[in-house]
């Protein structure tokens, strides 16, 4: 199993697509299943994207067997706990450099002394694990199955 592509909002969808896809050399193009929404596309074998949804866009069930509904929130959150790790062939500097551009938040952070992270986060509300080439063994490393069982204590 992979994750192939995921969702987050933003208010400012197509822009935050278009930083998204600049970290990929990819591509943004317009999402249109839901209006107003954006993708990030890697432009990998994969076909790796990163839905971008406005930020006062839900997704509900459809009714019976129909396909998801968009709904627009009154009040949209500010934060939450969704987040998603990428893997970036651009160096530290580069994606710090393109955060400052954009007035976002981007800090190297441990996570556990296991792997670091760049936290990259969109409009300062949403946080994308950026790992660089050299950040990505150490991931690959320490995030198997057996890996986490070790560090939790139940092998």
């Amino acid at each position: 199993m992979m994750i192939l592509h995921a969702s987050i909002s933003a208010h400012a969808p197509e822009h935050v697509a278009r930083v998204l896809s600049e970290l990929w050399d990819g591509e943004a193009l317009p999402f249109a299943p839901v209006p107003g929404a954006w993708i990030a596309m890697a432009g990998d074998s994969i076909g790796s994207g990163i839905e971008v949804y406005p930020k006062a866009c839900a997704l509900v069930p459809g009714p019976g067997e129909a396909m998801f509904e968009t709904r627009m929130l009154d009040v949209p959150p500010s934060h939450g706990p969704t987040h998603l790790a990428i893997r970036c062939h651009r160096n530290q500097a580069e994606i710090e450099g393109l955060a400052k551009r954009e007035g976002w938040r981007a800090v190297r952070c441990s996570r556990g002394g296991l792997f670091d992270v760049i936290e990259f986060w969109i409009e300062n509300q949403t946080m994308i694990e950026i790992l660089t080439d050299e950040m990505q063994r150490d991931y690959q490393a320490t995030s198997s199955i057996e890996a986490w069982r070790q560090a939790i204590g139940t092998t």
